[in-house]
């Protein structure tokens, strides 16, 4: 098997202005999606009034359920693209879906339209997810992967801030009002990413996706203009130590489908249980989170966006003052402790619901504190997905547990959740928290009893390319 020095080269780099440049190019993807999120349920509402689309209730959740059918569709195919075609390409070509399903969304008619709009939309969002991930962390050094892979998927919740503020902006009377600013805020999430698909053009392809594909010299010379930017700011660089194999051709889905069974069955079994569980917790809460504010706590709903803003920021700060824990203290204890400890929180305030000692703004920072640790949790998630399978098949793995967390746990979160407020049940709710709180929990001692010890590892130490691979074993 050929054997190469280049991942060992990026994983010995300091952090460079290059890598932040990337960094900022390729997370825009989840500020995006938030922003998208965000404002479907703030216009909610606003697209009710026969002055504007004249949607019915079930039509705006058919929509919001279309962008979720859209994102798992799209990260499924477009994740195969990934490992087929390169990081690159995709994340080009998945970022201008987007942007031609949020600008066109501006301009819907009505429903069908409106409706179609936001799937394609979801579809560009979904593909985002695999392009992104596996670029990502086959481009930052091993010893900081950790704290900047959170930190990226943390930025979710820049754009549901940024939507937030959008839609109070423009849907106020005295800006755009409501006829016009619904239409008005989709444009310029349009326009935010033309102007990322720019900025993107200048990220190049991952070398390591280059060398598995027999495209040796070009992977060099990327590397070597990296290492250069990086000398002139820094001085020489550390030694090289050692080489990799160099990973072989992309799988066929059904070989990747018995690898995943066979071959990283424990591997796979904490990723589903990671993903499934955040999937669950997060919809559950966000997508009925209006509902609880309004229904139980008489909060106008003009006035629901304002709590958007500290729910958001706790959202944020998690991990990014979380993230370096899970490269010094390590990936399976931190895991554990961010997982176990934000169902314990829900579970408590959850208790404090059902006992009515909660009104709207003691209900919001209680959330606010619980997803500090939550937000934490589910972006370890994604970057427990994206680094402990091979490089062949990376991007295909992301999607398949994304699209089958976000199936199970993003469609039936909110129904239950839904249906538990329709009651008008303070305990019913609150049992519906210790579900989501018990799954929690468990996919977190699953990940400590199972999980693999990734931190400050490089990727081709996590996982071999695939002729080399060895059997799922315990950590």
């Amino acid at each position: 098997m050929t054997r190469t020095d280049l991942p060992n080269r990026l994983d010995r780099l300091p952090w460079s202005p290059w890598h932040t440049r990337v960094a900022v190019a390729l997370g825009v993807a989840w500020v995006l999606d938030g922003l998208e999120v965000t404002l479907v349920g703030s216009v909610g509402g606003v697209l009710e009034r026969g002055d504007t689309l004249a949607l019915s209730a079930a039509q705006v959740g058919w929509s919001g359920s279309l962008y979720i059918a859209g994102a798992v569709l799209g990260a499924l195919a477009f994740g195969r693209m990934t490992d087929r075609l390169g990081r690159r390409r995709l994340f080009l070509i998945t970022l201008a879906i987007y942007m031609a399903g949020s600008l066109a969304t501006a301009f819907a008619p009505g429903f069908a339209f409106f409706a179609a709009c936001r799937f394609v939309t979801g579809l560009g969002i979904g593909g985002e997810y695999a392009a992104i991930n596996s670029a990502i962390d086959e481009l930052i050094p091993a010893r900081v992967r950790g704290r900047v892979n959170l930190a990226i998927n943390g930025s979710f919740w820049l754009g549901a801030a940024l939507g937030a503020g959008l839609s109070l902006l423009l849907l106020d009377v005295r800006v755009l009002g409501p006829v016009w600013g619904w239409r008005a805020a989709f444009l310029a999430g349009g326009v935010m990413a033309a102007a990322i698909l720019l900025v993107r053009r200048h990220v190049p392809e991952s070398p390591r996706w280059l060398a598995a594909h027999g495209r040796l010299d070009e992977a060099r010379r990327i590397v070597l203009a990296i290492e250069d930017e990086a000398i002139r700011r820094h001085g020489a660089l550390p030694p090289v130590a050692g080489t990799s194999p160099v990973a072989g051709r992309s799988p066929t889905l059904l070989q990747v489908a018995r690898i995943l069974v066979r071959d990283y069955r424990r591997r796979s079994a904490v990723a589903l249980g990671l993903m499934v569980a955040q999937a669950f917790f997060y919809n559950a809460i966000f997508f009925t989170y209006s509902l609880v504010l309004t229904r139980f706590h008489g909060v106008a709903e003009g006035r629901v966006g304002l709590y958007v803003f500290p729910f958001a920021l706790a959202n944020v700060l998690g991990p990014l003052l979380l993230g370096p824990l899970f490269d010094v203290v390590g990936r399976r204890r931190m895991i554990a402790a961010t997982y176990v400890s934000a169902g314990l929180g829900l579970a408590l305030t959850g208790w404090a619901f059902a006992q009515g000692w909660l009104d709207a703004r003691s209900q919001a920072w209680c959330w606010s504190a619980v997803f500090f640790l939550a937000s934490a949790a589910a972006s370890s998630a994604y970057l427990t997905v994206s680094e402990i399978f091979p490089l062949e098949m990376r991007a295909v793995a992301i999607a398949v547990f994304y699209a089958v967390g976000t199936g199970l746990g993003g469609f039936a979160g909110p129904a239950l959740f839904g249906e538990l407020i329709g009651t008008g049940s303070h305990a019913a709710v609150a049992l519906g928290y210790a579900v989501a709180a018990a799954m929690m929990a468990a996919a977190g001692l699953g990940a400590l009893r199972h999980g693999v010890d990734a931190e400050r590892k490089s990727l081709e130490d996590i996982a071999p390319p695939l002729p080399a691979r060895r059997p799922d074993e315990p950590s």
